[in-house]
């Protein structure tokens, strides 16, 4: 059972597996450094090409947290999630990750980590919207509990080291990625009126203010809320939506920040800057999901 080793070492999963998993394809993932999760390439590239350290999730006070963002991209389940709050139920779509957004004066405010776009059937962009997925960084020492693994797999592996024992750093999570992300991207497409989903797990949304909720219909902003859900039999976890929040991008901007910034930087005076955004994707081939 994975709930008994959790008080016994950090890691949950390497190289996309359980580290209870001894099926050949976990042991093949592992001994290839390949990652499952639909990398952008099939290794897995997570802090280096040729050393990756392979570790999707964590072991932390009963729960598994997910420590890489590509962790979340498991059967395209978040992409899905999103378009069905993005768009109305007969709208074809399609997605572009790691899409430019800049600013009014032409600066970046950083990229979108997928942008759902619906078409016609000219393959015509009619609308898009954003989807952020937020995983947790961690404090601590990961390295030495990898490589001490790696030099032995088993399922008994064990690290008690006390001494920088890796942890999930919510905070930092928050404070650095999350709210940052929010008030320079998410104010631009609040300008242009784009609905805006973020995805990450319960343990870290529950660190976060209690934000006002809405109705699905009157919602411009959604938290995907998603958790690793084990599958005892095939010792596999897998991602599941657990909760959605569907709430206003003001609200959520208002609860979450301390001090109110001047957002006059990012706001965009014309819809000309939209287009611009829109021509980076819209001339991709789309197919009907």
């Amino acid at each position: 059972m994975i709930e008994e080793k959790k008080i016994l070492q950090p890691l949950v999963e390497v190289f996309g597996f359980s580290i209870e998993n001894e099926s050949d394809r976990a042991k093949r993932y592992r001994a290839n450094k390949l990652c499952p999760f639909n990398n952008i390439v099939s290794n897995c590239t997570k802090n280096s090409i040729e050393f990756p350290l392979g570790v999707c999730s964590l072991n932390h006070k009963d729960k598994r947290v997910i420590i890489c963002p590509i962790r979340f991209r498991e059967d395209w389940t978040i992409i899905s999630d999103a378009a069905n709050f993005i768009f109305d139920d007969k709208s074809a779509w399609t997605h572009v990750g790691e899409v430019r957004l800049n600013d009014k004066f032409g600066k970046s405010a950083g990229n979108v980590d997928y942008v759902l776009v619906s078409y016609d059937d000219k393959g015509r962009v009619l609308d898009f919207g954003s989807l952020e997925v937020q995983a947790v960084y961690i404090s601590g020492n990961l390295t030495g509990p990898f490589t001490a693994y790696l030099e032995d797999p088993s399922p008994s592996f064990s690290w008690t080291h006390a001494f920088k024992y890796p942890k999930p750093d919510y905070l930092s999570s928050s404070r650095k990625r999350l709210i940052p992300q929010i008030i320079a991207k998410g104010s631009i497409l609040k300008q242009w009126n784009k609905k805006q989903v973020v995805a990450l797990q319960t343990s870290f949304y529950n660190t976060l203010p209690s934000l006002p909720e809405v109705n699905k219909s009157e919602s411009d902003f959604a938290f995907f809320i998603y958790d690793l859900v084990s599958e005892e039999k095939s010792k596999t976890l897998s991602l599941k939506l657990q909760r959605v929040v569907y709430t206003k991008y003001l609200a959520v901007k208002e609860t979450l920040l301390f001090d109110e910034n001047d957002m006059s930087f990012y706001l965009l005076e014309n819809e000309f800057l939209m287009r611009d955004f829109v021509q980076q994707f819209e001339e991709i081939e789309v197919y009907e999901q």
